[in-house]
Order: structure tokens, then C-alpha cells, then sequence
């Protein structure tokens, strides 16, 4: 399973957060868990009994929804441009 490396992290975090430093901001931490979801999704397509995979999965899931939530209280027209840039909720 091919993971994150830490240029694809920075590349990240510099597109989404506004820099390389910036790893605590709201859209670059939902980018980044997108980018793992989908990583792990091809994973179980493959391996469909892994299910300590499938449990992890769904945390990484539920983390992304309420960081998505704060989001839309918080500042809608960034939640609006996040989720098409994304291309989640279609």
C-alpha cells in the first residue's frame, strides 16, 4: 500500500493550508485525511476481510465529518470552494 511521503504531505499543506508550516489549519487537515481515505479505500477494495482497516477507516471518516461541520459554521464560502477543490459530497 502506497502511502503518504512527506513531499506529498508538504505539497498538502502548502496547497490547502497555505504553507508547509501551516499543518493546523482546518482545510489543510480535511485535505489530508481525504488524501489517506482514498488510500486506504483502494486498500480494502482489494483486501475486503481487513477489517482492523475498515475500523480505522471509519474513524479517519468521522474525524473528516466534524472537521467538515466546524467548517461550515465557522466560514461556509471556504467549506463551499474545500469540498469542490476535493471533489467530496457530489
Amino acid at each position: 500500500m502506497s502511502y503518504l511521503t512527506v513531499e506529498k504531505k508538504a505539497n498538502i499543506f502548502k496547497e490547502f493550508g497555505g504553507s508547509e508550516k501551516n499543518t493546523g489549519s482546518v482545510e489543510a487537515q480535511i485535505a489530508l485525511l481525504t488524501e489517506r481515505i482514498n488510500s486506504i479505500s483502494g486498500h480494502l477494495k482489494q483486501n475486503k476481510k481487513d477489517f482492523s482497516t475498515h475500523r480505522g477507516l471509519m474513524k479517519m471518516v468521522g474525524q473528516r465529518k466534524r472537521l467538515l461541520t466546524y467548517l461550515t459554521k465557522t466560514n461556509l464560502t471556504g467549506y463551499r470552494a474545500l469540498i469542490e477543490k476535493l471533489g467530496i459530497r457530489k
